[in-house]
């Protein structure tokens, strides 16, 4: 039994350490992702629909609203859906199927600038550089160092 069981160990620990070097191989590097999202903005910014801030935020107009506009010290309800510029979903307030509430100066910078261009109904799309996001530190395993990323985003409520 001891001699199984010490397999089993075995054949597990190479398992995970394979896969961790697997993992590590296939994950883009911190300068790789900042390449890259340089790239993609560079490009974005010239589509005719995108506006870039000077801050380098660049954002898209799906829907105007026609109510109040946030200030950062609001709270604000919204919908959102994340995405990397590689099209992975990150997170979706639609698939937990309920909107998300919160303090508007409490999140990444480019959405309390981005929901600040916002009234109550719009709907825009954000592409976020980095340095408005989540910078060298990334967030979780979706969102590596130094990535751009994207979201859907519908301003329901100010308060």
């Amino acid at each position: 039994m001891k001699n199984i069981t010490h397999r089993v160990t075995a054949i597990l620990t190479a398992f995970l350490i394979g896969f961790t070097m697997f993992s590590i191989a296939n994950a883009n590097s911190p300068a790789e992702n900042k390449a890259a999202g340089e790239a993609f903005l560079a490009e974005n910014g010239k589509k005719d629909d995108v506006i870039t801030t000077v801050s380098g935020l660049q954002y898209e107009i799906i829907e105007q609203g026609e109510g109040a506009s946030p200030a950062a010290s609001d709270n604000v309800t919204v919908h959102y859906k994340g995405t990397t510029i590689d099209g992975n979903v990150f997170d979706s307030s639609y698939d937990r199927g309920a909107p998300a509430t919160f303090p508007l100066n409490r999140v990444i910078a480019g959405w309390t600038e981005g929901l600040q261009l916002m009234k109550e109904g719009a709907k825009f799309r954000f592409y976020i550089p980095a340095e408005l996001a989540y910078g060298e530190r990334g967030a979780g395993r979706e969102i590596g160092p130094n990535s751009t990323l994207i979201f859907d985003v519908e301003l329901i409520k100010v308060q």
